[in-house]
């Protein structure tokens, strides 16, 4: 076939290439698909592999088969990604048929600030076990079944009364009639397919009793089933609600699991509000976008699924969606009906937002359309609206919602709305409501479903992960302030969590109501109570096993059982509808809360209690749908105390419990009946009279408001109904304001034993002055004050309060955080003089302003800060004007310190005095530290200062100098430490390596002996045995050699650490008990012994033990270097420089790393300390007075460098063509430098060997960053950036790591690991002993030398390239350098030689990598020797290679011909071969005509040149994509030979018979005889002996060809004999042979027997042998039939003249 991969995401389509006549094609195409949707959007979209058949530019091809999954499923694999998978291929329209081929592909999905991890690419050899490689997410079977999914939709009601069409305006203007307005129909959508019910022409209470029917495999890829209730209009059909079903939630795939079910129950939809506008402005709102504001409608629907027997013969095998009806559900099918009561009072409502007005304010509440004002549920005849027993009484009900409406029996109906009232100002931002001791109260009844079980499972759940979040949070504040005894709170929140689920699995059970059950409240119960006892055994174990030492693991797996509960709590079938509370403004909806029904619902078990009922809770009002985001929905619209309380309506007794003491009912009427009616308000008799002392001390992080990059903070404080404000500082984000705000006199209701042990809460809002207009919203925090009654004592251990932080958040964000504390003292009847005094250092400057008093103030001690200024850097213009004469100013606590001026940036951006100090106050507490604030300021003419940017140091703490131990200062007295680090000398190695050829590198597979120090006469030994060829040539490896052995390893190691990681987490969940704790310790023992003996094999740790390398090796990082070594900022640190406003939807994080606002670098560093230091520090040598604590830093002059990049190559970059593909080329700039390499482009690749390496010269600091991108080619326009990385150079070369020039793993001197230091190992060990004030190193005779005490050995040989030994130095100080690190107090570790694989990233896509690059950096400074010539690594020329086989013979080839004359059946067999990716070279035998057994001879001879990577073990072909290309693209593709029996036939098409594809890597070896040759070859090749044609050059056998039949399974159809033969281009041109049987070195002719001639010998016997059997009585009719023509005509001509005679009487 000729096949072509499809790719589709919602509407957009991709193609590959077409492959041609191939069952295997292989393509090696990427495609990116660039969305910008929100996350729920993107993982609802389905992605479909399809494979069509022979598609073109005229037809569309036929689907073979496709694959679907969404994007959700992929996006939570590990790494977002699934990684060389296979697809499996189903036909959709046959789901008889199984699997229909497979196809294998990557997926990943990359949101922003996501970082792509890809594994390192692995041999194709390990990756050809299609069934252990299924795309599937680990949980699912590789067999999924196919299945029905029945979506039955019975019915819906409460919906909105909605008028979408204009016409129907038009239709009640002149016809006047009012019909319901809405023509319902429900759509459901599922793995991208859809199904529609019916529509129910204008109802509101639709009946469709329909269900929805989809066949898709299970279990299913896709996550959500959306259903839609729409309105069917001539114009466009609307959206009334969505709602989605999670099918993760209605199913368990455990091993006591359920298949998914649901229902039947009623669902309920959330969307925009119930008002007729023409133009809704929150319908995407209704499409299940965002945050519902209202209730749209219910509906009944339920969900069910069965696997399909796909062998039985009456199923449909299409997968197309039906619909059909189903019978009437009977009414009490979802739940007896029960009468619930919702009572609410509101207590307070303040922070009303000023832009509303001044026009009078009420609440409304509604439950479902309970309550709404619009849609009163009209009368309802109970039977047919709820199925309840349809009491006379209950039918007659009215649920409206006019206040003073009367029932039958009395009682005051529904109260939903509070009365209006004129809001009164509290400051210039918010109003509040006069409430004072009059407090509103609604009451609202309402007849639901009783399914409260459902809710009160949850509600437990909630309970116990409430519990447990509140547990961890406070176990992650004691470590973060370094409390004492984290485990301790540890223990105790595990203790809870098991507890907790104990008493879950007693509640749980206890169900009076079975009415209503379905099945998957069955399903669910069981599988919960299941969990939450696993959860409750494991919590129990876990808490025995916490130390200090493993807190934050145990936390980490903590927060596991908090997301479980989290999902397991959520109810997929729901029951009561949240509660909607709208603000309404003269009757003009402004802002919304919603409460969900569950959190508020009574149950007298206190544990299913929900946590708000009978409580009063805080809410937040926010404004409807889209507005609710950015800087205008962030202000609060309003913020109310409100209580509220929902249970059926015979349990009311209690529902005022909760409420704060002290008040009395106010009843509507008085009359019959009161006792029961619910007040419309409260008025309360008791109140307290509190002070309130607000401590604002400082904050941190705020947000950026102004262009400058700065704020000007202020913060207001809002306590009831009061409000005041800190002072205004300006331009910081780190104020201190140290201010101590008095709340005189505020009035709170209730007992004061309530107040104490609840006060309300406390709201911060922090606020930008702006000179004119407004101030700007900067974040908001909210705390609870610590309470002291009139009768308790000021004291320890409650107060003073302590100072806290307060994490700030504005929107959704982080925005800082804040230091402050918080006390309520009550004014007692002595009055204002029992409070504690304010004690403070009162300041005359700051004027009526308290400081914080001296209890709570931080103890401050002085402390010296010294700054070490080094430069400025990337300095961006300010204002269009560039930054000439910078300073940086640095200021911590009020104090500070100005470096020198640079008078010209262009020309030096270093200053000129590098160390400068300031004396400061700072807390004894490092928690406590104030940030320190960098800024930098350009100094132009006239006295004039801009600001171009700043930086605030959050955490002093790194920077904080802490004295070395004494003891440690005494090492040089420590006795003498032998290392033995025993490299192989270079002579040994050239004996055990093994013989490659030239073009070959490092993929051998190394033999590990089992000990690996294996002695030396084991490698005598070893070395008899060795074939010759074996024998290694050191000229022939280069360094390509070096990096895929490097690769190798690095695959190796990061096995080992998955595997380690896997034994950890055994380990980790208890199951290993106690034997599994003595293992693992041995096993570190075992490794820790290792690690003495074996080599170092790699300088990198961590390496696994193999036997020792044969070929040198580097350190490949698959990330930048610099995450490895902390961005080498070991003494010079780079702090970003900000300016602009913050973004508003960003974190404070995603802040810090957006580069629009990042303007520049100040390099420098800190160092703190207190102040009288101790005199050892000044006593050692070489102390310079003027560097203080900065002590041997080199001088900041410019550096003459000299920088050589090597570019190997690129991965997986962002295609940049409309083919997909892209033409990359390298471009390198530094400083005024720019090198763009657009000659040497490689055409369409998105995987680019480059092979390059490039000289530079710079001037540090000036050309400091190193900016490596890869551009797109382009013939026509200007080439696009594909991704850049940018690299610092400056603080590589300062580094004490040493990163100038990487130091390789031994010392050569010529060949493939040469040294590339123009330093030699002993210079640079002599130099860092020195910069570090040591002995020089002493080497001694017998390959010793001691650095530091501590003696390392080596071998002290070394060949030069003639083979001559000499003695040196040089292998030993590598030793010491390679363990630089341990040597004690200065060691460090130094950059090994390495490739470092860096990110691609795209300023215009942010945040999201573009590829990756594979490359490494040296540097050599010009006032050294030169360095030796750079290093080749061109990519390897693919080497020339010649296949040759012979296909001797065919035997046993099915018969596919009758034979015309004989009947017997035959075949014309001809063999056809061809290397894959070569089709067009296809070569085919002569053909043997009519074999009457199968066998066919033919002495025929293929010849086949290729271009072969060894290294790669692929085949190399440059070939035009189209006629339109430009160039030729080079393909990379395995080597396989097919060959292929056909049948010959002259007339129609040739019949394919049977094929062989061998990997000439690894293919079984030919069978002897044709007898022996079976299809076992093809079907389990893992049995098979295996040859490697490279190897083995050549090999004679037979092998089976097989083919698919009718029930695709394998069969065999023929075996051929055959002989391959593999020669060099060399050899081959040294003997050359002829195609078919022709010269030189011609083959004999076959020895065909003549049955194939049979006719030309005898034609007459043939001929009378074809007209005798086959074609008697064809012949026969045919003369019958031409007789009876022949008379028919002459009847016809000859009877006009009988008729003319006859009449005419002639």
């Amino acid at each position: 076939m000729d096949p072509v991969v499809c790719v589709e995401i919602g509407e957009d389509k991709k193609y590959t290439s077409m492959k041609e006549s191939t069952n295997c094609p292989y393509y090696n195409e990427y495609f990116v698909f660039d969305f910008h949707v929100p996350p729920d959007v993107m993982f609802d979209k389905i992605l479909k592999v399809s494979v069509i058949h022979s598609k073109n530019l005229l037809r569309s091809g036929t689907l073979v088969g496709s694959f679907k999954l969404d994007i959700g499923t992929v996006y939570s694999q590990p790494e977002h990604q699934f990684f060389h998978k296979w697809a499996i291929l189903c036909d959709p329209d046959d789901i008889t048929a199984g699997c229909k081929g497979y196809v294998k592909c990557d997926i990943a999905v990359v949101a922003k600030g996501d970082t792509i991890k890809t594994p390192h690419k692995a041999n194709e050899t390990e990756e050809d076990d299609i069934e252990g490689n299924l795309l599937l997410p680990e949980d699912v079977p590789a067999e999924r079944q196919w299945a029905r999914f029945y979506v039955k939709i019975y019915r819906a009601e409460g919906l909105p009364k909605m008028n979408t069409s204009i016409m129907a305006n038009v239709k009640k203007a002149f016809i006047g009639e009012n019909k319901d307005l809405v023509d319902p129909y429900v759509q459901v959508q599922f793995a991208g397919q859809k199904g529609k019910t019916s529509i129910q022409k204008s109802s509101y209470e639709p009946i469709w009793n329909e269900q929805v029917i989809f066949t898709e495999q299970f279990p299913p890829l896709c996550r959500r089933m959306k259903l839609q209730i729409r309105d069917s209009d001539k114009v466009n059909d609307v959206a009334i609600g969505t709602h989605f079903i999670d099918l993760q939630k209605i199913a368990n795939d455990g091993d006591k699991g359920f298949l998914p079910t649901l229902g039947p129950a009623w669902v309920n939809m959330y969307g925009s509000t119930r008002s007729y506008t023409l133009m809704d402005e929150y319908q995407d709102l209704n499409e299940g976008l965002g945050e519902g504001v209202s209730f749209r409608a219910r509906l009944l629907i339920s969900l069910t699924m069965e696997i399909l027997d796909t062998s039985s013969p009456d199923i449909m095998s299409s997968t197309e969606v039906q619909v059909e009806g189903i019978p009437n559900i009977s009414d009490n099918a979802t739940g007896k009906i029960e009468e619930f009561f919702l009572f609410g009072c509101f207590l307070e409502a303040t922070m009303i937002d000023r832009k509303i007005g001044d026009k009078p304010i009420n609440f409304e509440v509604t439950i479902g359309n309970y309550g709404s004002e619009l849609d009163t549920p009209t009368k309802p005849k109970t039977k047919k609206r709820k199925g309840g027993d349809g009491d006379e009484e209950e039918s007659e009900l009215i649920h409206g919602s006019s206040d003073e409406e009367e029932d039958v029996d009395g009682e005051v109906t529904s109260v939903s709305t509070t009365p209006p009232m004129k809001p009164v100002i509290t400051d210039r931002n918010y109003f509040h409501l006069p409430y004072f001791e009059r407090k509103p109260c609604i009451s609202i009844k309402s007849w639901w479903q009783d399914q409260r079980r459902r809710l009160y499972n949850a509600n437990i759940m909630d309970n116990i992960a409430d519990k447990l979040e509140e547990g961890l949070n406070d176990v992650q504040e004691i470590i973060k302030t370094e409390k004492a005894y984290p485990e301790r709170r540890l223990r105790g929140v595990l203790e809870e969590l098991s507890n907790g689920c104990s008493t879950f699995v007693t509640l749980a059970n206890n169900d009076q109501n079975p009415a209503g059950r379905t099945k998957l409240d069955r399903e669910r119960l069981k599988s919960c109570m299941h969990e939450l006892e696993n959860m409750g055994q494991q919590a129990k174990t876990m808490r025995s096993q916490v130390k200090k030492s493993n807190v934050r693991d145990k936390i980490k797996l903590a927060q596991n059982f908090l997301q479980k509960l989290r999902f397991l709590s959520d109810e997929p079938q729901h029951s009561i509808p949240d509660i909607y509370i709208w603000m309404m403004s003269n009757n003009k909806r402004i802002a919304y809360a919603r409460v969900p029904s569950k959190d508020i619902l009574f149950s007298s078990v206190e544990e299913e209690t929900g946590k708000d009922c009978g409580k009063v809770q805080t809410i937040f009002f926010k404004l409807p749908g889209k507005k609710s985001f950015g800087p205008a929905g962030w202000t609060v619209q309003a913020k109310t105390e409100l209580y509220l309380w929902l249970g059926l309506n015979r349990q009311r007794k209690d529902y005022l419990s909760g409420l704060p003491n002290g008040f009395e009912e106010n009843k509507a009427v008085k009359g019959p009946g009161i006792h029961s009616s619910p007040p419309i308000s409260l008025i309360y008799t008791m109140k307290q009279i509190f002070q309130l002392r607000v401590h604002m001390y400082q904050a941190r992080s705020l947000f950026a408001a102004d262009s400058t990059g700065l704020s000007d903070p202020f913060a207001r404080i809002f306590f009831s109904t009061h409000s005041q404000v800190t002072e205004i500082l300006n331009e910081t984000l780190c104020p201190t304001w140290d201010q101590l705000l008095v709340f005189d006199n505020v009035e709170l209701y209730g007992e004061a034993g309530e107040l104490r042990d609840d006060p309300p809460i406390i709201v911060i809002e922090i606020y930008d002055q702006d000179t004119v207009g407004k101030a700007e919203f900067m974040g908001r925090t909210f705390a609870k004050p610590l309470t002291k009654m009139s009768d308790e004592h000021y004291g320890p251990p409650r107060f003073p309060p302590q100072l806290e932080y307060y994490q700030i958040y504005r929107g959704n964000c982080t925005a800082g955080e804040m230091l402050a504390a918080f006390e309520l003292l009550q004014i007692g009847p002595g009055g204002k003089a029992d409070l504690p005094p304010i004690d403070g250092p009162t300041d005359i400057d700051r004027g009526p302003i308290l400081p914080v008093p001296i209890g709570i103030r931080p103890v401050l001690s002085k402390y010296r800060i010294e700054v070490l200024f080094w430069g400025l850097r990337d300095l961006k213009r300010v204002n269009l004007a560039q930054v000439d004469r910078p300073r940086v100013d640095i200021e911590c606590a009020g104090k500070g310190v100005q470096s020198a001026l640079i008078q010209n940036y262009k020309k030096n951006p270093n200053f000129s005095t590098l160390v400068k100090w300031f004396e400061v106050d700072l807390p004894e507490n490092e928690l406590l530290h104030p940030p320190l604030n960098i800024r930098v300021v350009d100094c132009r003419a006239f006295g004039r200062y801009t600001l171009v940017g700043s930086h605030a140091v959050t955490s002093l703490r790194k920077f904080i100098y802490r004295p070395a131990d004494k003891s440690v200062n005494n090492w040089s007295a420590i006795e003498e430490v032998v290392i033995h680090t025993e490299p192989e000398p270079a002579v040994k190695k050239m004996e055990t390596v093994v013989k490659l050829d030239s073009a070959s590198d490092a993929v051998i597979k190394v033999d590990m002996s089992d000990d690996e120090k294996g002695g030396k006469g084991k490698k005598k030994r070893k070395k008899g045995e060795e074939v010759e060829e074996e024998e290694l040539d050191e000229s022939m490896l280069d360094w390509w050699s070096k990096y895929f052995a490097s690769i190798e390893t690095l695959k190796e190691i990061i096995k080992s650490q998955e595997a380690e990681a896997e034994e950890k987490e055994e380990f980790d969940s208890g199951e290993g008990g106690k034997k599994s704790l003595k293992t693992s310790s041995e096993l570190k023992g075992l490794k820790k012994k290792k690690k003495k003996k074996t080599p170092p094999c790699v300088p990198g740790e961590g390496a696994p033990e193999r036997k020792k390398h044969k070929i040198d090796e580097l350190k490949v990082y698959n990330r930048e270097i610099e995450s490895e070594f902390d961005n080498f900022e070991d003494w010079l640190h780079t702090f970003n420089l900000y300016r602009g406003k913050c973004a508003d939807d960003a974190d404070v994080e995603q802040n810090a790393a957006d580069d629009d606002r990042l303007i520049g670098k100040f390099k420098g560093s800190l160092c703190i300390y207190k102040v009288p230091v101790s005199d050892e520090v000044s006593r050692e040598m070489g102390f310079d007075s003027n560097m203080g604590m900065f002590q041997n830093i080199p001088h900041n002059d410019p550096i003459n460098v000299l920088v050589r990049v090597y570019v190997i190559r690129a991965t997986d970059l962002h295609p940049a063509d409309i083919n997909g593909k892209a033409d990359p080329y390298i471009a390198i700039k530094l400083g005024k430098s720019d090198i763009k390499d657009k000659e040497n482009y490689i055409s369409k690749q998105l995987n680019p060997l480059f092979g390059k390496s490039f000289d530079i010269e710079a001037t540090l600091p000036m050309d400091s960053t190193l900016t490596v991108s890869i551009y797109d080619w382009d013939l026509v326009g200007t080439d696009d950036l594909i991704g850049e990385t940018k690299i610092d150079l400056e603080n590589r070369y300062y580094s004490k790591h040493r990163a100038t020039c990487g130091i390789s793993a031994s010392y050569a001197i010529h060949g493939y690991n040469v040294w590339r230091d123009p330093m030699k190992p002993t210079q640079i060990l002599g130099k860092l002993c020195k910069d570090c004030k040591m002995d020089a190193p002493q080497y001694g005779p017998g390959g010793r030398v001691k650095v530091a005490n501590r003696v390392y050995t080596g071998p002290t040989e070394i060949e030069d390239e003639n083979g001559l030994k000499k003695q040196t130095d040089e292998h030993l100080a590598l030793a010491v350098l390679n363990h630089w690190k341990d040597i004690p107090r200065i060691g460090c570790k130094l950059v090994p030689e390495h490739v470092e694989t860096r990110p691609l990233l795209n300023p215009d896509k942010p945040g999201i990598e573009q590829g990756r690059i594979e490359m490494w950096v040296d540097m050599f400074p010009k006032d050294m020797p030169a360095p030796g010539p750079a290093l080749d690594i061109s990519p390897r020329k693919p080497k020339k290679f010649e296949l040759r086989v012979i296909v001797w013979n065919t035997d046993e080839v099915v018969l596919e011909d009758d034979d015309i004359f004989t009947g017997e059946k035959s075949s014309d067999i001809f063999v056809r071969g061809w290397l894959k990716g070569q089709q067009e070279d296809k070569q085919d035998t002569d053909v043997h005509y009519h074999s009457l057994t199968g066998e066919g001879n033919f002495n025929w001879r293929f010849i086949y040149p290729f271009d072969y990577l060894q290294a790669e073990e692929k085949i190399v072909i440059s070939k035009k994509e189209s006629m339109f290309s430009w160039d030729e693209t080079e393909y990379k593709i395995p080597a396989r030979l097919n060959l292929q029996v056909w049948d010959a036939d002259h007339f129609s098409a040739d019949d394919f018979l049977g094929a062989i594809e061998l990997d000439l890597n690894r293919f079984p070896r030919g069978a002897k005889t044709a007898k022996q040759c079976s299809i076992d070859m093809v079907l389990n090749e893992q049995d098979m002996p295996m040859v490697n044609l490279f190897k083995q050059k050549r090999i004679k056998g037979w092998w089976p060809f097989v083919a698919r039949d009718e029930n695709d399974e394998m069969e065999i159809t023929g075996k051929v004999e055959a002989e391959l033969q593999l020669l060099t281009g060399e050899e081959a041109e040294k003997n050359p042979v002829g195609e078919g049987r022709n010269e030189p070195e011609p083959l004999e002719k076959p020895n065909r027997p003549d049955t194939t001639f049979l006719w030309f010998i005898s034609p007459l016997k043939a001929i009378r042998y074809l007209i005798c059997n086959n074609y008697k009585w064809l012949i026969i009719k045919i003369v019958v039939v031409l007789l009876i023509l022949a008379m028919l005509g002459l009847f016809l001509y000859s009877m006009p003249g009988y008729m003319v005679k006859k009449l005419l009487g002639a």
